[in-house]
């Protein structure tokens, strides 16, 4: 009896490991990013926008603004996006100065975000949202180091 056991349980072990999942392109994670990708700048806005509110317990104008600021900022984000894969399509690499430039105005985006962000949330508000931030970057960083070491394998 024990014998029948100790087979069943290897055999569903065995089983067990046979299943996909588990990997990068099979987790949910993965998928909720493709399906995040499909939806449409205002989509993705207000979607953000709810989750702040629940997040920093926003007010109604609150929540309006920061839709307004984060439809604005999916926008330029789409048309970056864009342009990035028709560049990619042609097989054409940005230069130096171009790199430059891009990183530049990525960066002007965040300070003009992190402006308007000030202006609309409070103080107490505005510090959990940088506290959020930091926790998001955090993990990202964790995420790109352990796709890295899967990627020496």
């Amino acid at each position: 009896m024990k014998t029948l056991i100790l087979a069943m349980a290897m055999m569903m072990g065995v089983t067990m490991s046979a299943q996909p999942g588990g990997g990068r392109h099979h987790d949910g994670k993965h998928m909720e990013r493709e399906q995040r990708e499909q939806l449409t700048p205002e989509q993705r806005s207000e979607l953000k926008a709810k989750h702040m509110a629940l997040t920093l317990d926003l007010t109604d104008k609150q929540q309006k603004d920061v839709q307004k600021l984060m439809l604005t900022q999916a926008k330029e984000k789409q048309q970056f996006m864009d342009q990035h894969k028709a560049n990619k399509e042609a097989g054409k690499k940005p230069t130096d100065d171009e790199r430059f430039a891009m990183q530049t105005k990525r960066l002007d985006g965040q300070i003009a975000m992190k402006r308007e962000m000030k202006k609309i949330l409070t103080e107490e508000q505005f510090k959990k949202f940088e506290a959020q931030k930091e926790k998001r970057h955090e993990r990202m960083g964790k995420h790109a180091k352990n796709i890295k070491r899967h990627d020496k394998r």
